[in-house]
């Protein structure tokens, strides 16, 4: 671990610290928990959150969910991952069983239609903040700035302007990646 980071107390402090995370960024919490996890607890450094992150994305299921349970192992082994993993949903979910009792006698007005759509841009707002925030990080990448853009720009291609099911670009663009960060680690 770097000695810039810092860490959790115990399995409690992982669950409250992950219960609050996934209230604070309902719909979009990736940004948030890089803010909390990297800038404000120092649990992680930017390059340690950048390599959870990629292998939490390679995970099946939602993605902060995977990084929750790679942070709660790295700190307490399996009781942290449990700890961070039911932390990240159980009021989530209750949250939205409340929610979605509430909802349902309102669901056919358009303002609450246009209110959805709103928040929807602001979560995409988020994640391409916190993206170009993390740019700093790939300076470090062994590929280097200028051939991760190229790829994330490959890949931006296929899945939002060609509409690629995202299967394809992970693996084809994701293995190319893979190779060449492998071949200039060796090298």
């Amino acid at each position: 671990m770097n000695s810039l980071t810092s860490c959790p107390k115990n399995c409690l402090d992982l669950f409250l610290s992950f219960t609050l995370l996934s209230l604070q960024g309902f719909g979009g919490v990736m940004a948030v928990v890089q803010r909390e996890l990297v800038e404000r607890k120092r649990w992680l450094t930017r390059e340690e959150f950048i390599e959870d992150w990629a292998i939490a994305q390679t995970l099946p299921g939602p993605n902060v969910v995977n990084l929750s349970v790679i942070v709660g192992n790295r700190y307490f082994g399996a009781s942290g991952a449990l700890a961070a993993f039911a932390g990240m949903l159980i009021a989530p979910l209750l949250l939205i069983l409340g929610i979605a009792i509430l909802y349902a006698p309102f669901a056919d007005q358009p303002q609450v239609g246009g209110a959805l759509k709103g928040m929807g841009a602001v979560a995409a707002g988020l994640i391409l903040a916190t993206g170009i925030r993390l740019m700093g990080a790939l300076r470090n990448n062994p590929l280097g700035m200028k051939l991760c853009l190229l790829l994330t720009a490959a890949c931006f291609i296929a899945v939002a302007l060609l509409r690629l099911p995202l299967i394809y670009p992970l693996f084809s663009i994701g293995l190319l990646g893979s190779l060449l960060a492998y071949a200039r680690l060796k090298s």
